[in-house]
């Protein structure tokens, strides 16, 4: 996927990817021959790159995330999987677009594929409703999920949501039961369940979908019970310290796994999966293959025992 999106921090990357780009014309019209030029500015792009993206920190790890050229849910779903064949609807509201999923087959072997599907431009994001679900997404998700219990299929899902709907309609309709009912449910699935924050992990939307005997990153993603800017808004009032708040949240990929929040980080591309969408593909396939491989192999007594001891060690409960 081409990048025509940079951010200030990637300003040295742009600037010699333009010279890259011109050296390139020039050479294929034949004026004169860049080879020796080309290479070296290559060389120089991955130097470049490799120092930057070494040292990012937490709110440049959160603007990756939001990349607008990065691969969403579906984008995963027509690339890994085959045979996908779209559910909607909760069989209580309505279809919410927020929410996609269905089964499929990833190499032969049938899955339950879900996730947050944020919009392209102003009018996918509208109907998307910018990734942002309401309850009847949660439902529609709760009930893909035990339809795959039923059938005895694992569940995987996709996270990448700045949070689940705020508004005031979502919230008479229940919102924070409807996600509440999702912890309770998936905490007791008896199939296994592999979850990937693939984008923006945020709070109970994120959660939602996000109880797994398996709960992975990718590198340049964030997991968070607010997001930077809520958090600054909160404490200083302004989102002027959306910076602060994203190193003080430790929300990255790394501060998560070292926390012992999440049970593994799936590399990416250097630079983000908006560069190389093919490789984070197969990245996020092998990453499902292999957790499957483990987890079929377990009962299902085993599957929710080991599930609800990992989510109850984390965290600290003092009793008075």
């Amino acid at each position: 996927m081409a990048n025509s999106f940079w951010f200030d921090f990637e300003k040295d990357i742009f600037e010699l990817t333009e010279q890259l780009e011109k050296a390139k014309v020039t050479h294929e019209q034949g004026k004169l021959d860049m080879t020796d030029m080309i290479q070296t500015i290559e060389s120089k792009i991955k130097e470049v790159q490799k120092n930057t993206y070494s040292k990012l920190t937490g709110w440049q790890k959160v603007q990756i995330s939001r990349h607008p050229e990065r691969p969403y849910t579906l984008d995963y779903i027509e690339h890994i999987c085959t045979d996908f064949v779209e559910l909607f609807g909760d069989r209580q509201i309505k279809d919410d677009k927020a929410i996609v999923g269905g089964f499929a087959k990833i190499d032969g072997k049938p899955v339950m594929i879900l996730g947050q599907q944020k919009g392209r431009n102003t009018k996918q994001r509208q109907f998307r409703n910018f990734g942002m679900p309401n309850p009847e997404g949660y439902r529609k998700a709760l009930r893909l999920m035990k339809l795959a219990e039923k059938f005895h299929v694992p569940v995987v899902t996709l996270i990448d949501t700045p949070g689940a709907s705020p508004g005031l309609e979502a919230e008479e309709r229940g919102q924070g039961e409807a996600i509440a009912r999702n912890l309770f449910e998936m905490a007791t699935l008896t199939v296994p369940i592999v979850c990937i924050v693939i984008g923006e992990g945020a709070s109970g939307g994120a959660l939602g979908i996000g109880v797994g005997d398996r709960v992975l990153m990718m590198e340049y993603t964030w997991y968070s019970v607010i997001s930077p800017e809520s958090c600054s808004s909160i404490l200083w009032r302004t989102w002027d310290k959306k910076e602060l708040a994203a190193d003080a949240l430790k929300l990255s990929s790394a501060d998560m796994l070292k926390s012992g929040l999440i049970d593994g980080v799936i590399k990416e591309p250097i630079g983000g999966a908006h560069h190389s969408s093919e490789e984070a593909f197969l990245s996020v396939k092998a990453a499902i293959k292999r957790e499957l491989k483990v987890l079929r192999e377990l009962d299902s007594d085993t599957l929710v025992n080991e599930r609800i001891g990992k989510f109850s060690k984390m965290g600290v409960v003092i009793e008075p």
